[in-house]
């Protein structure tokens, strides 16, 4: 008997094991059938905010030639005007449609990783297409990276919340969504999905590592089959002409080091005042400061728009040392101005303009002082884009391999991991935060504290919270309240008012102080006398840090859920070791 019921425990064992083994395989399927589906929708997000900027672009700024000859010999009342028309429509868009579609979107897309379990508006996507689309094409001088990267990660989300997927495979999708604008932005599938490692997910480890490749690659082909096989940038031929030269490349990167510092400083100073300085509307400052970088394009109209006119120029040689030394710091105080007054769009292209100007710059006055021993300056400004991408960001791996997949030259890799490397410790170094954290610690996200806060901040009650609770009257009698607690499995009971309002809570800790008073008092004693007053309330959508936050205050084990801030209509409690486990 006993060897059939072994046998039969072993057929039990290994049947459960095959069919667990099947139901992950299951999932995995699905998860990788999702990520197709993300990368196609990305990449035809990344084709459609392209052709958009280029309309808007080609209705403002029109005659012959690319875009900076013709902002160039746009007359200067209509440089003026047109950004700050711009900023007239873009301010309303964000302010009353979508809050999030407002800076650069990245620290929005890491803020829905780290505390809302990955839920991204469905609507950020479009607001952010129509906002970022109407800024750059306006002449804000701003990037369509981070907007790519934000639509991407917003459809990630909402087809994981289509589908049903958990909280936790729904920030992989928001990755994978990152990846796949990363990808179809620069025609890099590898920087992509290292992007959304890095940057969003900061997991190198994460285990669902291949449907973040399977978007990148999809986005990408997307990209490539309606726009064609290109390079982003027309990228000079390199070749390190003497080993000492690499002694250059380490100035380089302290050099990008501290540029990078600069802008983060300048960026968040104008955001700071732009919040708390300028007396106008929200709504209203992205017009004042589309003014501001209209009047500056009066003097400097290589500052308009996304800039891959002059990055080309400056990576063929073709920009005087002098204004590559001065657009760097235009371009600086052109950007800080266009997301501090409220503008929409990214910091990528921005950093790599400020990189190939100061590569531009510094290769220049190094040719003219070792002519034969050193590369030429276009190849100095395509390695100090990537130093202005590591600086900024902190993500050197991901600025590494974006120059590298733009120019498929391993020669490159040396240089620009010493100039990538360096760049990132210099600007660390002086400022903790990168240009993404630091917005997140403004906000009170604190990624330094620890990843197992964070984790609380990204599980939220409604997915915790157990809806079985006993409510009472304020009028129930103490004996009564000694049967409810003895003669159940409840641990608490919440006291309510005639209105159905909580008003306390009551635990066996509350009741032992009465347990051996007289039987007169146990029955003069009521619920609103014992029960205890000092609680927090909470609603689903509270996250779980702040649930430990207001139990610290406390004895209590658990606290009670309500429907909505401001409602005292008890719908649930959630347990102190629900969320420990």
């Amino acid at each position: 008997m006993n060897s059939k019921f072994k046998s039969l425990w072993q057929f039990g064992a290994i049947l459960n094991r095959r069919l667990t083994e099947r139901a992950k395989m299951s999932e995995h399927s699905i998860m990788i059938g999702i990520a197709l589906i993300i990368g196609v929708l990305a990449g035809f997000g990344a084709v459609g905010i392209r052709a958009l900027i280029h309309y808007v672009s080609d209705f403002n700024f029109v005659g012959e030639g690319n875009l900076l000859e013709r902002i160039s010999a746009t007359p200067w009342y209509f440089k003026l005007f047109i950004p700050m028309m711009g900023g007239v429509l873009v301010g309303p868009l964000i302010y009353f449609f979508a809050p999030e579609a407002k800076g650069h979107g990245v620290p929005e897309v890491m803020q829905s990783v780290l505390t809302k379990g990955g839920i991204i508006r469905p609507r950020v996507a479009l607001v952010k297409a129509l906002a970022s689309s109407i800024t750059i094409g306006t002449g804000g001088s701003v990037g369509r990276e981070g907007p790519i990267i934000q639509i991407g990660a917003s459809l990630g989300s909402t087809v994981g919340q289509f589908f049903h997927i958990s909280s936790h495979r729904i920030k992989t999708l928001v990755g994978c969504g990152a990846a796949a604008g990363i990808a179809a932005a620069f025609n890099a599938p590898i920087a992509g999905a290292l992007f959304a490692v890095e940057i969003i997910l900061m997991d190198f480890a994460v285990a669902q590592f291949s449907p973040i490749v399977i978007s990148s690659v999809m986005a990408t082909v997307i990209s490539h089959h309606f726009e064609g096989n290109f390079a982003a940038f027309q990228v000079p031929h390199y070749e390190l002409v003497n080993p000492l030269e690499l002694f250059f490349y380490v100035i380089l990167g302290v050099l990008a080091g501290v540029v990078s510092f600069l802008f983060i400083k300048v960026l968040y100073g104008f955001e700071d005042f732009f919040d708390n300085k300028v007396k106008l509307p929200q709504y209203v400052q992205p017009a004042f400061g589309g003014l501001v970088i209209g009047a500056i394009a009066i003097i400097f109209p290589q500052v308009m728009g996304i800039g891959y006119e002059s990055i080309n120029l400056a990576l063929q040689g073709q920009i005087a040392m002098g204004i590559a030394f001065i657009l760097i710091f235009v371009k600086i105080l052109a950007t800080s101005v266009t997301l501090g007054s409220g503008g929409s769009g990214g910091i990528f292209a921005p950093s790599l303009f400020m990189g190939a100007m100061l590569g531009a710059f510094f290769g220049q006055l190094i040719g003219a002082y070792a002519p034969m021993d050193t590369a030429t300056a276009g190849a100095y400004a395509l390695v100090a884009m990537g130093g202005l991408v590591a600086g900024t960001t902190r993500a050197p791996i991901t600025a590494i391999i974006i120059v590298f997949e733009l120019t498929n030259d391993y020669n490159i890799i040396l240089p620009l991991m010493i100039t990538c490397i360096l760049s990132t410790i210099i600007s660390a170094r002086l400022q903790r935060e990168s240009i993404y954290t630091l917005k997140l610690l403004q906000r009170g996200i604190n990624l330094k504290e620890g990843a197992e806060t964070n984790l609380m901040k990204s599980i939220f009650v409604r997915s915790i919270y157990k809806e079985n609770v006993t409510l009472i009257p304020e009028t129930l009698s103490f004996r009564e309240i000694v049967e409810r607690l003895t003669g159940s499995a409840d641990l608490y009971l919440v006291v309510e008012n005639t209105e159905g309002e909580v008003t306390g809570i009551i635990s066996m800790h509350d009741i032992k102080n009465f347990l051996f008073d007289s039987e007169e008092l146990q029955d003069i004693v009521i619920a609103k006398d014992v029960a205890h007053k000092n609680f927090g309330l909470v609603t689903p959508d509270s996250n779980c840090q702040e649930v430990m936050d207001k139990l610290s205050n406390t004895n209590l084990s658990g606290l009670p859920v309500v429907q909505k801030e401001g409602s005292k209509a008890v719908i649930g409690v959630v347990w102190h070791k629900d969320i420990l486990h």
